[in-house]
């Protein structure tokens, strides 16, 4: 995710998705839990939260490609209840290696 911090092209698969998220979800609640203890841990999750708004919008575009799908459905996301729902579904389907209009490199 952050080799790859601006690039909204090319494809991720479903592992190199959910592990980027996996680990960005342990470093927010350390640093969640820890901003009890010191107001500089809050502002370091603050940091790190902005930090990682782009490259986690560009690693679901990517993941959106792996399924042969555009980035711009990434926008469904501000439908209410269900656009992020349907999102994390589709998070989860299998990589189409067949006719992808994406390419066939994996970032």
């Amino acid at each position: 995710m952050w080799k790859n911090y601006f690039n909204f092209h090319g494809r991720t698969t479903v592992r190199g998705y959910w592990m980027a998220v996996l680990f960005n979800a342990i470093i927010a609640i350390l640093l969640g839990a820890l901003s009890n203890v010191s107001n500089l841990f809050g502002t370091l999750s603050m940091v790190y939260g902005i930090a990682g708004l782009i490259p986690g919008i560009a690693l679901g575009v990517r993941r959106l490609h792996d399924i042969n799908k555009s980035g711009f459905w990434t926008f469904i996301a501000l439908v209410p209840l269900v656009g992020p729902i349907l999102l994390i579904v589709w998070y989860c389907f299998k990589t189409v290696d067949e006719g992808n209009r994406f390419g066939t490199e994996l970032v």
